[in-house]
């Protein structure tokens, strides 16, 4: 039996209840089971350093590479899902550093390479636990116990296989490259690793002079913001095709040169300077200076200190002569190459060790650290008359993504894998990938491919995957192995694993009698280890060959934006090299996780809460659902805002909980008051006539298929918020506008059909959003499928809704004109309602009426199918359509955006207000349909413009209607409520409070309940509204409502005293419905004979305020009021006809006059609410007059349309102490003794 559902909820508790569900039944693995025989569907992983908790970056991408995962899983495919963890590399080493207090490479051979390794070892899993905790707690599924680690032999096994296919391809060489330096780590970085922390830093900023040699008067100034690299100045580059200039510096005397364009670096104005000549930059080559220092002054010989040609020099900085330190910089060692001053195979001129210090060669600045020495050599320069300018300059610096740390640009020897060569493959193969978003591809992935380097991917480091070179002390002779078994082999050595402590000593002899050949000391860059992550993972080619070359391309990977640089280009690389195709097919790139106040999130600054802590609060789902509904999916950056995960709790899972929660009270219900025990079949299930019924099974099928194609198309950003609109569709108008229906208060098969179609589109949303939201779906799933028929579930194990497969779309349920009819009737009322909120009117007061003003007459036509919703959503009377804005003084004007406009037009603002307040109806109907128009010259657009309808003055209706509008329907809500509207308003108002009351009791629609009340002072507004409509309140509560004092004795459950309309209004419910009883003589209700001659035909009928009657409906019929036979108008006062007999004719005229009789002409009942103060009727037993042929529950369903509520809720009893009338063989005889009876009616809570 379904289980019930509790009002409130704690979501996070009932996730990990779900978690336990998942872990008891192992449900993952036997997804796995279930799915093995299926096609594959391959995804990677990339993998993370375990060295650090998982940050909100980590969350997201595991989020999206979850719901992709699991909706191919859903689609019929087999997806496995394996964990990898990176281990190796420097935020290993570097966390050892600063452990160890290790300052630079003596501190680790001191320590021994197998003691320090060992160390990392100890901690490169130290939060293994928190992560595989975090991931579970999020809902990800993905395997940990099969997972890969790239500490793994076989793994490094795979990383060397893949390198020597690079050798042998000839795509490996040594050589030596600038490249970006960890001071901190002692190590070079790849440019892609430079590129992943910037930060904007202060800088000093010198201009240095450099006199010729031909006239030490004249000096080339450069300027610098590393003044440590001047100590290894070469050269000095300027633009050969910029001016440049000979000039004076007047408040000296000496004489520079530099550009033309840049003296406004070294002078303010025109006055400081008088230029003596100018000529192109290419009259400078070979000029010949005086070094700064004496350090490497010996290498004139080969050219040095002399000024070379080059256009990187820009006009935008400096001073246009750029000095040259070719060993600190790319472009430096570029050009000095070029003009021979230094050759590829010399030794470096690169006085600056591992850890950042100067070498023994400046012996001025000797041990100094290179960015604490700017501050001495600039003293230097002044001192010796060098320096002509000190400052400061804010520029954008990169800094070592692991230690934080400014990094340098220093030469190293590297070994290399060749990338420039394959730019063209790279960018070929790069066009067979998906992206999404797609601009990432084109712009900036293809942009850094365009400018690929060949690949530094040597690390001179000790925690890695050693790499196989072995060399002779000439590095003439090189042998590269390719596995453990050719190691074996070459070596004589048989090892089981590949760190350095374990080969580094392992020799292989030389083939050419260059006696034994040893292992480079260095390790590879840990990004090439995860570029080989999709053959490693697998050990390919030794084992899986087949699995693996069967699912290569793989069809999945999700990562950050910040990868373009990293794992997606390292994936690319290798995989052309190898194979000359692409990785992967599909990739999905998401933006960075920011913190709220829009800086990268940072432990030290404490600036985002803690996503243990969030997932605590709000639970997994709504932090899963904030962040995939988030420009993050479109690779935009997010501003992590906690009250956003708050948010989808408060408006999306609440109002979708409520909903499923209705549907199982309902489903209760039914099987309570009427025995019946609902089980759905979609095979089965009868299609719904009713219109809503119908919209909300289309709009379903039309988001299944929606939901195929953009998921089929990996478009997450498109696919959410349609499913969260899904879940306002379903509550705010599905729900709302059916809750009657769904409690069976328009019939048993009504409400069945109600029900049947709220379980379908529950059910099919589950299925949708498991993916996305994993946790609440299984929630609901575990008991909505105890509602399901065992026959209609096509899986064998259907225990987890993650186990089944997507909803098929039923294309025959699609009908766009229902779904267009109640977008139309969506528009109407939310108009409505801004209106309403405009006016401060609350839904609860009703008012007169509302038109519907629209062009096209088929939109009229839908929206009046839908007009009792409308009524009823808007609280209005009665709805009045037109095509003609005209005939109700409707005119357009329009407002300025101040805040737009304001700031594009600035001082012509002001005149163009006036213009824009003058425009007419006419010009800004234009406006509308074409989205522009042109006011005093300047051409304004929709977001300039607020458009506002007014009413013409001279129109009647002026004061009468309030308008609101959207781009196609115009509405008009007459906001001149009367005063019995007013007091309707205020019983609504009191059965809020009634109903908030009985919410705070915590009770549900089937707990029998009395109301009792209070209204001081007595016989106030207040109270004399409550007792004119004591049968609408409870025609709403289904309670009865009593006046103080509630009965001694008397099980309260809940008292509250409020204020309403100034008095004092005191409610308690009490436990079980209470009995009152009202003797009654003669007609209950008031009452009128009618006298109806059609065709010469006379038949006796009654009508009656509240007197259940049959409809009839007469053309051109005149009422005549006996004996008088005055005709009676729309003034007439019906209720002062009471006992009195109409006339109703065909004609104009009465031919004759019937009997004026005024007593009953047709047998009747009256009936008494027994638990309601004061309710009571009069059931018509025979009209017009004719046989009695009542049964009992023909009886049964009059009643309860005399007072307006479902039969099934009453019993009937012929005794005020309710004891007698049972449904049984003595009711013939009852029902023939009826005429002029009492009958107690009891209404069950």
């Amino acid at each position: 039996m379904v289980e019930p559902v509790p009002e409130s909820i704690h979501f996070p508790s009932e996730e990990e209840r779900i978690l336990q569900l998942w872990k008891d039944k192992d449900c993952f693995q036997e997804c796995l089971k279930q799915s093995k025989n299926r096609p594959k569907y391959t995804f990677y992983d990339g993998p993370p350093f375990a060295t650090g908790l998982p940050h909100y970056g980590h969350i997201l991408a595991g989020t999206i590479k979850d719901i992709v995962t699991r909706f191919a899983h859903q689609s019929g495919f087999h997806v496995d899902r394996r964990f990898g963890w990176d281990c190796h590399g420097l935020p290993v080493e570097y966390e050892i550093d600063k452990t160890l207090d290790i300052k630079g490479p003596d501190d680790v051979n001191k320590m021994g390479i197998a003691e320090y390794n060992r160390q990392c070892r100890m901690i490169v899993m130290r939060y293994a636990t928190e992560w595989e905790n975090s991931v579970n707690r999020m809902g990800r599924w993905i395997d940990f116990k099969n997972d890969y680690k790239t500490l793994y032999p076989w793994f490094m096994e795979t990383v060397w296989w893949v390198f020597r296919q690079l050798y042998d391809k000839g795509l490996v060489y040594r050589g030596v490259k600038v490249m970006p330096f960890s001071t901190a780590c002692n190590t070079p970085l790849s440019n892609f690793e430079s590129n992943q922390n910037y930060k904007d830093v202060q800088d000093p900023s010198v201009i240095v002079n450099f006199p010729l040699i031909e006239d030490e008067n004249v000096c080339l100034i450069a300027w610098t913001t590393t003044p440590w690299t001047l100590p290894s100045n070469l050269a000095l580059c300027v633009n050969a095709e910029l001016q440049y200039v000979k000039v004076k510096d007047n408040s000296t005397d000496k004489v520079y040169i530099m550009m033309e364009a840049r003296l406004v670096a070294l002078f303010k104005t025109e006055a400081e300077y008088t230029i003596l000549d100018r000529f192109p930059g290419k009259t400078l080559k070979g000029k010949k200076y005086k070094p700064l220092f004496e350090y490497f002054s010996k290498c004139v010989e080969t050219g040095a200190f002399q000024v070379v040609l080059d256009n990187y020099v820009r006009e935008e900085e400096g001073t246009g002569v750029v000095h040259q330190a070719p060993y600190f910089g790319a472009d430096d060692y570029r050009v000095c190459t070029e003009y021979n001053i230094i050759r590829r195979d010399q030794a470096p001129i690169c006085p600056v060790d591992a850890s950042g210090c100067f070498t023994a060669e400046v012996t001025d600045f000797v041990g100094q650290y290179v960015k604490d020495a700017d501050k001495n050599i600039i003293r230097w320069l002044k001192e010796h008359g060098r320096l002509v300018n000190a400052s400061s300059f804010k520029h954008s610096y990169p800094f070592c993504w692991r230690s934080d740390t400014p990094l340098i640009y220093k030469a190293v020897p590297s070994w290399f894998i060749r990338v420039e060569h394959m730019v063209e493959k790279l960018l070929e193969n790069n066009d067979k990938c998906y992206w999404v978003p797609e601009f990432v591809r084109e712009r900036r992935f293809g942009n850094w491919l365009r400018e690929a380097r060949d690949w530094a991917v040597s690390r001179n480091r000790y925690w890695g995957t050693p790499i196989p070179l072995w060399c002779s002390d000439d590095f003439e002779e090189v042998v590269c192995v390719g596995s453990m078994a050719e190691l074996e082999e070459l070596t004589g050595v048989k090892v089981t694993d590949l760190h350095r402590e374990s080969i580094d000593q392992l020799t292989i002899p030389s083939r050419c009698g260059k006696g034994d050949l040893r292992r480079v000391t260095e390790v590879f860059d840990c990004w090439f280890e995860s570029g080989s992550m999709p053959y490693a993972q697998a050990h390919y080619p030794f084992e899986n060959r087949k699995e693996f070359e069967d699912t290569f391309p793989a069809d999945f990977i999700a990562e950050g934006i910040d990868q373009t640089r990293g794992w997606f280009y390292t994936l690319l690389v290798l995989s052309t090299a190898l194979f000359g195709k692409p990785p992967f097919k599909n990739v999905i790139v998401n933006g960075l996780v920011l913190a709220s106040d829009g800086q990268k999130m940072s432990k030290r600054k404490k600036n985002y809460p803690d996503p243990g802590v969030v997932v605590k609060n709000y639970g997994a789902d709504a932090l899963r659902l904030y962040l995939i509904n988030s420009p993050v999916v479109r690779a935009e950056n997010l501003r992590f805002k906690e009250e956003g995960v708050r948010d989808v709790l408060k408006d999306v899972f609440l109002p979708w909980y409520n909903a499923y929660r209705f549907l199982i009270q309902n489903v209760q219900r039914l099987h309570k008051e009427e025995g019946i025990a609902f089980l759905y079949n979609e095979s089965t299930a009868k299609h719904s006539d009713n219109i809503m019924d119908r919209w909300i099974q289309s709009f379903t099928q039309s988001l299944i298929q929606f939901f195929k194609a953009e998921m089929d198309a990996y478009r997450l950003y498109t696919v959410v918020p349609k499913l969260v609109k899904f879940v306002d569709m379903l509550t705010n108008w599905y729900v709302r506008t059916n809750r009657r229906r769904l409690k069976g208060e328009s019939g048993t098969e009504d409400c069945l059909w109600a029900l049947e179609s709220l379980f379908s589109v529950l059910f099919s949303m589950c299925r949708l959003m498991a993916p996305f939201t994993p946790f609440i779906t299984e929630m609901m799933y575990q008991n909505l499928q105890k509602l399901m028929d065992p026959a209609s579930v096509e899986e064998k194990d259907s225990s987890s809704i993650h186990y089944l497969m997507l909803p098929q779309v039923r294309e025959s349920l699609i009908d766009k004109r229902i779904e267009s009819a109640v977008s139309q009737m969506q528009s109407v009322i939310e108009l409505g309602r801004v209106i309403r909120d405009r006016k401060t009117l609350p839904v609860k007061y009703p008012l007169k009426e509302v038109v519907v003003i629209h062009q096209d007459p088929e939109a009229l036509k839908d929206i009046t199918s839908l007009q009792k919703y409308i009524l009823e959503e808007l609280n209005v009377r009665q709805m009045t359509l037109s095509t003609d804005k005209d005939k109700y003084g409707i005119r357009l004007r329009a407002e300025p955006d101040h805040m737009v406009l304001g700031k594009r037009l600035k001082a012509a603002f002001k005149s163009i207000t006036a213009s824009i307040k003058e425009l007419t109806s006419e010009q800004l109907e234009v406006f509308k349909k074409t989205g522009s128009i042109i006011v005093d010259g300047h051409e304004l657009h929709d977001e300039d413009l607020r458009l506002m309808y007014t009413f013409d003055q001279n129109a009647g209706s002026a004061t009468q209607y309030e308008a609101h509008s959207d781009a196609q329907v115009l509405v008009l809500l007459d906001v001149t409520p009367d005063q019995s509207m007013l007091d309707e308003g205020v019983a609504r108002e009191v059965i809020n409070r009634i109903q908030k009351l009985r919410k705070k009791g915590h009770l549900v629609p089937s707990d029998e309940i009395t109301v009792y009340y209070s209204c001081e002072p007595v016989g106030d507004y207040l109270d004399q509204v409550i007792l004119a409509h004591t049968d609408f309140i409870l025609a709403t509560t289904k309670a009865p409502l009593k006046t103080y004092p509630v009965p001694a004795g008397s099980s309260i459950i809940v008292q509250e005293k409020t204020q309403l309309k100034g008095s004092d209004l005191d409610l308690t419910i009490v436990k079980g419905a209470a009995v009152c009883r009202a003797p009654m003589t003669g007609p209950a209700c008031a009452y009128v004979n009618v006298h109806l001659k059609l065709n010469n035909k006379e038949q006796g009928m009654l009508r009656a305020d509240k007197i259940a009657t049959s409809s009839l409906y007469f053309i051109q019929c005149c009422f005549h009021f006996l004996p008088t036979i005055s005709e009676l108008t729309g003034t007439s006062d019906l209720l002062s006809l009471n006992g009195k007999t109409l006339s109703v004719t065909s004609g104009s005229s009465l031919s004759s006059s019937p009997s004026s009789d005024s007593s009953l002409v047709c047998p009747y009942v009256n009936l008494q609410l027994a638990n309601c103060h004061g309710d009571v009727g009069t059931l018509l037993l025979v009209n017009p007059v004719g046989p009695n042929n009542l049964s009992h529950d023909a009886l049964l369903s009059e009643t309860a349309k005399v007072f307006g509520l479902r039969s099934r809720r009453l019993k009937l009893y012929l005794d005020d102490a309710l004891t007698q009338g049972k449904k049984d063989t003595t009711w013939p005889a009852v029902l023939s003794s009826l005429p002029r009876t009492t009958l107690f009616c009891f209404l069950n809570a």
